[in-house]
């Protein structure tokens, strides 16, 4: 008599098993997988600048290196002098006034938002999340133990949520609203009136609201993107700010990025990071303080660039007949709609859904871009326009020579 087979053993957690694959860095992995191997593969997916860290930014790395005081252990929430830096950063560029005992340093915005949303969210507590989204957010929320809940914005509004959404999706079980502006994927920016009336409509609900502000000065135009806590100060003492100097100062790669919010829940994050990660790098750190007390000439000059090339990748996809793309008024994406061209013959494949949209062009045309199902939103592409302007056009030409054999 044969032995009962064992139960299926569970290798990897349910928690973490259910967590979806960043879809961004994963284009980003294909193109350049793909580029290694010899094909010439354009790449719109990542949300990186093009642009090298500005120097007097490596060269304060380069000393900090050669400093025995940064070769140990510092504070697990961030060095003191960082802190007090980024303090007088976001007074200078938000006019709102912080204490340091308010900032906590971490290994970039990703995990800003993860401590962020572990240090308030208990169980079952639901967390409203405009969409699209950037990906990382609904992860962060579930593996924080909260559950996601969307709400849907589109072309029409210029992918701005309302209040009136979002007290449809408020529940008793509400806990958060996220609120993101300048967006990523949408490049959308909230007016100061409409981001007034979010953090009055939470304030009046006893809401916390997290806001990440990892764009802020990429915007165009006559747009401006404005602090929630400097507009709303009633919500201060529930309303946790994420930033960092990834985008701003083409600092990606160096992982610095930070949470500002009351001190009690400041000190309940760097609580969680001290036996998660400790202390972010010395050398990125001091990096980092180059960047946030120095001025913004050099953000400046990449702006203009992002701007010149945000007006030309809008003009080139709205020459495409099936594609829609509103002109986005920050950060460095577009987000136009595909919906027109599903279901279209495109060299004998008829192309169902935006990521198959998104696997035809990259096969046919060889060019990396996101389908709209990584921000929640299918019928869409995101490009980023973070990318060299020979590159860009060259990479909207192969798409519009494709996209323009479209066939009923």
């Amino acid at each position: 008599m044969s032995a009962a087979t064992p139960p299926t053993e569970r290798r990897v957690s349910a928690r973490v098993g259910a967590i979806s694959e960043s879809a961004t860095l994963a284009v980003d992995a294909k193109a350049k997988a793909l580029k290694a191997a010899g094909r010439p593969v354009i790449g719109f997916g990542a949300g990186e600048p093009d642009f090298p860290t500005p120097d007097y930014i490596v060269d304060a790395a380069v000393e900090a290196c050669k400093n025995p005081k940064y070769h140990r252990y510092t504070p697990a929430g961030g060095l003191p002098e960082l802190k007090a830096a980024i303090a007088a950063k976001t007074l200078r560029d938000s006019g709102y006034e912080i204490d340091a005992s308010q900032v906590l340093v971490t290994n970039g915005g990703k995990q800003a938002i993860y401590e962020a949303f572990a240090a308030i969210l208990d169980p079952g507590d639901e967390v409203i999340v405009p969409a699209p989204y950037w990906t990382t957010y609904p992860e962060s929320i579930r593996l924080a133990g909260g559950v996601p809940v969307e709400v849907v914005a589109d072309e029409t509004t210029g992918y701005r949520v309302s209040v009136e959404q979002l007290e449809a999706a408020r529940t008793e079980k509400t806990k958060v609203v996220l609120f993101v502006s300048p967006s990523n994927p949408t490049g959308a920016v909230y007016s100061e009136a409409e981001t007034e009336a979010i953090g009055r409509w939470a304030v009046e609900h006893g809401l916390w609201v997290l806001t990440d502000e990892i764009y802020e000065h990429l915007v165009y135009g006559s747009a401006s993107a404005v602090s929630l806590p400097a507009v709303m100060p009633e919500l201060r003492d529930k309303c946790i700010v994420v930033n960092g100097v990834a985008k701003t100062y083409a600092m990606t790669g160096w992982r610095v990025g930070w949470i500002i919010g009351p001190k009690d829940v400041v000190k309940a994050a760097t609580n969680l990071q001290s036996h998660a990660t400790s202390n972010v790098s010395n050398v990125a750190q001091v990096a980092a303080l180059a960047a946030v007390s120095g001025n913004l000439d050099a953000v400046a000059e990449m702006g203009r660039a992002f701007d010149r090339r945000r007006q030309t990748i809008v003009r080139m996809l709205n020459e495409i007949e099936g594609v829609l793309c509103p002109t986005p008024e920050g950060a460095f994406y577009v987000y136009p709609s595909v919906k027109a061209l599903l279901g279209k013959e495109i060299r004998g494949r008829r192309p169902q859904s935006s990521v198959e949209l998104a696997a035809l062009i990259l096969d046919e045309a060889e060019v990396a871009v996101v389908p709209g199902e990584a921000f929640g939103t299918p019928g869409y592409l995101r490009l980023s326009y973070a990318l060299g302007d020979e590159d860009l056009v060259e990479g909207v030409s192969r798409m519009q020579k494709l996209l323009a054999e479209a066939r009923d």
